[in-house]
Formats: structure tokens, sequence, C-alpha cells
């Protein structure tokens, strides 16, 4: 995920070029397709799943449904601004969730158990079977992409079309390293804690990102760091793989790894595309990503 530089290069990186929270609307008590009725408008509700009332926000009038699942310590709001503008609202109906303990689906306080992102993905496609839409695609970026990597293997007949950037199959010993230089928040700066301690609350924000960092660690110690590289072969769905190759936080040979071993996907290198780059790029991500989707 990360590679640290002098100064807090690594946290500004992860943060400073967070966008301004989305502005939904109030929450309408919305159902799948029913928000079609209002066109370009991006609607916010909670419905309850696996026993917890998740957030989500929802835009578009189109036949194809997109769920986009954020990365650590993300939401809808904090992620995926440009997306919930500017894609096309008359090709897709996208959905934006918030995963249990995460953004406004709190409660419950975010655990990472064993299986925290095999829940996420449970979690995920339940959201979406709820909300009565019978198949959809996945948008998933760093952490919402193992996610969606776990989700599409799991469920296929569900699944129409699966894009991931930022995510890894694995986690190495050196990743482990590099996850502990973020786990004492005290030393962010000002800049990103406040952004932060702005959605959570200090004592939230700081619990929570350490036990993130125990959280994807533990992964290190399994045989080759597998988190879900043993479900890639069953990933059947047309998969397409975007890197930036300015990545500091998730090298390149992660993305070329799952591009070897779900087969037939694609992968594109953005070649001044870091972490972010669906923020950074988005009108270029959106494009690659729309015609991909069609």
């Amino acid at each position: 995920m990360a590679r640290p530089g002098a100064g807090g290069t690594l946290l500004r990186i992860l943060l400073s070029q967070l966008p301004p929270a989305a502005r939904g609307a109030p929450p309408l008590g919305l159902r799948g397709p029913a928000a079609a009725s209002y066109g370009t408008s991006i609607t916010s509700d909670k419905i309850k799943v696996n026993g917890v009332p998740l957030h989500y926000q929802q835009t578009g009038q189109g036949d194809h449904a997109v769920l986009l699942l954020p990365g650590m310590l993300g939401s809808s709001q904090s992620d995926f601004g440009p997306q919930l503008k500017s894609m096309n609202k008359q090709l897709f109906t996208i959905i934006a969730w918030d995963p249990r303990g995460y953004g406004h689906s709190i409660p419950p306080a975010r655990d990472f158990p064993p299986d925290f992102f095999e829940r996420d993905a449970r979690d995920a496609v339940d959201l979406m079977q709820a909300l009565k839409f019978k198949k959809f695609s996945l948008l998933g970026w760093s952490d919402g992409g193992i996610t969606a990597l776990i989700a599409a293997a799991k469920y296929p007949t569900l699944i129409h079309k699966l894009v991931v950037w930022g995510a890894n199959a694995i986690v190495t010993q050196e990743d482990r390293k590099l996850y502990n230089t973020i786990r004492d928040v005290s030393k962010w700066s000002e800049k990103n804690r406040k952004q932060m301690e702005e959605m959570y609350g200090h004592e939230y924000f700081a619990k929570t990102c350490e036990a993130w960092v125990d959280g994807i660690s533990q992964f290190a110690d399994k045989p080759d760091g597998n988190i879900c590289q043993h479900l890639l072969p069953d990933i059947k769905c047309p998969t397409f793989i975007i890197h930036g190759g300015k990545d500091p936080l998730v090298p390149q040979f992660h993305a070329e790894y799952l591009h070897k071993h779900i087969k037939g996907s694609r992968l594109f290198l953005m070649p001044e595309g870091k972490h972010n780059l669906h923020l950074r790029f988005a009108e270029e991500f959106n494009g690659l990503v729309e015609d991909f989707l069609q």
C-alpha cells in the first residue's frame, strides 16, 4: 500500500488530494431503480444488511448497475465524488457504499477479523441484492478492490464486469513494514489528521487506523502472504485492472500479478497516475471505465 518519504510524504499522498465530501440529497428512502426518477441527483439512504444499517449514495438512471467500493477508512463521500458527479447517468445506475464501520455506516465500530474482506464482499453483494439489482458491475479502489476481487470470485452469477485499481491479492513483508509507518496518527501532518478527524473524530480515527494496520498485516503471516490469490482463477467476468505508473503505495507487480492470474483480464497503465488516479485524472479514468463497461 505505501512507501513513506521524508516529512510525511506518504501521508500527504494518502489524504491531501481527497475531494470535499460529496453533497448528497437528504435520505429519500429510495430502493434500487427508484432513483431513476431523480435523473442526475445524488441521493443518500441506509438499508439494513446482515444486521447492519449500511449507508449508500445513488445516482443515474441507466440499466447497468455499478457499485463503487472505497478504500481504507474511505466512504462514498470521500472516495468517489468525481464518479458520482460525472459518470454517464443515462447508461449507468451508480451506487457508492460505506462498508460497515466506515463513513456513515457507524455503528458498528470497524473491526478486522481474519475474514474482514470476505465479510465486506458479502455485505456489498447483499446490499445490491437488497436494492433489487439482480446483476451489477464492481469498481473497487485499494481495499475496495480486494473486496471486489473476492466478490467477483465468490458470486460469479451476480457480477457483470469488474474494475480494480490500487489493489493487491497478497501482502509481502515489505508491505507490512510500510503499513506500520502510518500506525501512529499523531505523526501525521495536521492537515491530514484534520480531514479524517472531521469525519470520524480523533479517537475513532486513531483506533481504527491502528486496527487496520494490524488487520491488513495479518496476511503477511499466511503462506505467500495470501489475501485472495487462491480466488483469482475463479474470477470469470471481464476484468479491467488499472494501475498508476507513479503509484508509490502499491507496487506495479501487484497489478501485474492480478493480470497474470485473472484469465482474460486487461491491464492498463496510466503513466502519470498515482494511487488516487481516479480522483486526480477523473475524466480520463471515467472514460476508460465507461468504455469498458459498455
